[in-house]
């Protein structure tokens, strides 16, 4: 890439998003697009069609989803499931449709059988996936499985990362959304100022 090409970042105000964006721009690429949800719903197919022809994005990096831990993924599993497939149907193809020279989608560890202790690139879809968050792990398969299928097909440069264990800057600390780490942070920042009794600080 170069420094001014135009890169849309589907997601950049999430835990991946902010963290891409910031480095990019600390890395001097300064012709970014991004847009929030309330300016762009990524599972609206129209509206992200219009998107793409309007802006005409040589690379886009998806780090858009609908996320949480453990808890939010088994209970609102249709939500989880629904629009992920929507947001990254839109995207992917849109992508396509409008000849982004590059795709980067981020999946997710969830994507790999519930009982490996190590997981290699070629486990994927090799036994039962967990559970509790199948419905968000199944979306994701999908999203992996629709960029290599665009590339064989189309001869499209989509590619898939599935980063580990993700904590930092804009994660989620609500106590029945969030992943493991930040719910942790809060539970021992809560515990902490309940021992110094803070109340007011807890009720914030």
């Amino acid at each position: 890439m170069n420094k001014n090409s135009k890169i849309y970042i589907a997601g950049h105000r999430g835990l991946v998003g902010t963290a891409i964006m910031e480095e990019l721009i600390n890395k001097g690429y300064s012709n970014l697009i991004y847009k929030t949800h309330e300016e762009l719903d990524l599972t609206n197919q129209k509206a992200v069609a219009d998107f793409f022809e309007k802006e005409k994005p040589e690379y886009v990096i998806l780090a858009a989803a609908k996320a949480g831990g453990i808890l939010a993924n088994n209970t609102y599993r249709a939500d989880f499931i629904y629009e992920n497939l929507q947001i990254q149907n839109n995207v992917i193809h849109s992508s396509y449709l409008y000849k982004v020279q590059k795709l980067i989608f981020i999946a997710s560890t969830s994507i790999y059988p519930d009982n490996l202790i190590f997981a290699k690139e070629e486990d994927l879809l090799t036994g039962k996936l967990n559970y509790f968050n199948e419905s968000y792990a199944i979306s994701k398969v999908a999203g992996i499985k629709m960029c290599e299928s665009y590339n064989i097909q189309y001869k499209t440069n989509f590619i898939a990362l599935a980063p580990i264990n993700l904590y930092g800057n804009n994660d989620k600390f609500d106590l029945e959304k969030s992943h493991v780490m930040p719910a942790l942070v809060r539970k021992f920042h809560l515990a902490k100022l309940l021992n110094e009794k803070k109340y007011d600080e807890i009720l914030k």
